[in-house]
Formats: structure tokens, C-alpha cells, sequence
């Protein structure tokens, strides 16, 4: 088993006619955090869906785990053992915290059970009979991790998970992806809040209008922090 679980090569990405993605390349190894930096509209979350083969059309390559995906379908994707996080969550209203769980199906062995999930989520073991839209939104963005979390995906791409979110929740989805990272996950995570990315990811990726244009070790980011105030503004 290689240490490499995601390579992205030459990936392109259209919606309709817009040419959104324009040859994306990089790599995540088994077990790492990595961060796709960029500023709105450089094409992060597209990558995200791309990778998930949730645009309209996409060519190059996306090898996960040594089989080439670009070709399948989303279902077929998350049977390689992929989970998506979506911005908007996607958490169904009309369900409870329970129901949603366990909606989703399972794609590989090895899912937290639901007394692991609950665990490290007590806030959700104590609305397991809460209406989705009752839920807070620190309590539906650690919803629609978790039911990821039990489907069995290793490899979880996580998009804008801070977003809106208080002081107090933004420090707990810390401490899950270092958990989780802990436990032997892998996580691409799109953010915009550069300073809750800084302490989780173990590389990082800038992108510029549908392209990476940097890329470098949480070891390097030090001297690189004036040139990415620059560039990402934050």
C-alpha cells in the first residue's frame, strides 16, 4: 500500500460552458490534512465537486487510492471510500438528528459506530430527536460530518466547515479534525478562516483562478506567511 491516497492530475471542470478548473495537480498522502487556500471564486469548492464528479463535465486524471476515478460516476466514487461534506450541509430538515445519520449508506467496513459518533459529537447524542432545521448551525455542520463518518469513507473532503460557525464551535471542529486525523483519516478541507486552517493541516495548496499555484509543508509556512497575508488578503 502506497502512502499516496489522492492524486490529482491535469483536472479540468466545466459547468455548462464555463471553464472553471484549468489543470489542477496535486497530491495527498494516507493520513494527512490538507488545506486548499484561495480566495472566493479560485476554484476550491469546484475542485472539491470535480474530484466527487459533481460538475457537468471534467477531463485529466483523479486516481484515488491507485484506481482512476475520473471516469465513474458519484456513487461509484463514494464507494472508494470518499465522503463530501457539501457547504451547505445538506442536512434534511423533514428528519431527525438520528434519522439523518443513518441515512446515508455504507461504502467500505470500518464506520464509526453510532456510540463512537456520539462520543465525539455529545452535542448530537442529546438531539437525536430533533428536527434537522431545529438543529443550531454548529450542530448541523457536526451532523453532516458525522454521518460521514459512519458510511466507512476514509478520505473525507470537507468544504468552508467553519463558515458562519461561533468562536466556541470553530475551536471544537478543530479539535474533530485532529481527532480524526489521530484515528488515521484523510481530509481536504476548503477553507476561508486561514487561522483555524494554520494549527490542523499538514500541507497546503494555493489556488488562483482554477489552477494551484503553491504548494508547500506546514513546515515551510512560516516564512511564507507575509506572501500569503498578500495574496489571500486575510
Amino acid at each position: 500500500m502506497t502512502a499516496e491516497l489522492l492524486r490529482v492530475t491535469g483536472l479540468h471542470a466545466f459547468y455548462g460552458e464555463s471553464h472553471i478548473l484549468h489543470g489542477v495537480d496535486f497530491k495527498v498522502d494516507r493520513g494527512e490534512v490538507v488545506i486548499l487556500l484561495g480566495r472566493n471564486g479560485a476554484g476550491r469548492t469546484t475542485t472539491l465537486r470535480a474530484i466527487m464528479g459533481l460538475v457537468g463535465r471534467r477531463s485529466g486524471s483523479v486516481m484515488i487510492n491507485g484506481r482512476e476515478a475520473v471516469a465513474l460516476q458519484p456513487h461509484q466514487i463514494a464507494r472508494l471510500g470518499v465522503g463530501y461534506c457539501p457547504e451547505e450541509r445538506g442536512i434534511y430538515a423533514s428528519l431527525t438528528t438520528q434519522e439523518n445519520l443513518l441515512l446515508p449508506p455504507l461504502v467500505a467496513s470500518g464506520g464509526m459506530s453510532l456510540e463512537e459518533i456520539y462520543a465525539m459529537f455529545p452535542n448530537l447524542a442529546e438531539r437525536l430527536g430533533t428536527q434537522g432545521t431545529r438543529l443550531s448551525g454548529g450542530e448541523q455542520q457536526m451532523l453532516a460530518v458525522a454521518r460521514i463518518l459512519r458510511t466507512g469513507a476514509k478520505l473525507l473532503l470537507l468544504d468552508e466547515i467553519s463558515e458562519g460557525l461561533a468562536p466556541v464551535i470553530v475551536q471544537s471542529l478543530s479539535r474533530m479534525i485532529l481527532a480524526l486525523r489521530d484515528r488515521g483519516y484523510t481530509i481536504v478541507l476548503v477553507e476561508q478562516n486561514f487561522r483555524f486552517a494554520l494549527p490542523l493541516a499538514d500541507r497546503f495548496y494555493v489556488m488562483e483562478h482554477g489552477q494551484i499555484v503553491e504548494g508547500f509543508a506546514a513546515s515551510e509556512l512560516g516564512g511564507r506567511m507575509a506572501a500569503l497575508g498578500e495574496r489571500l488578503a486575510v
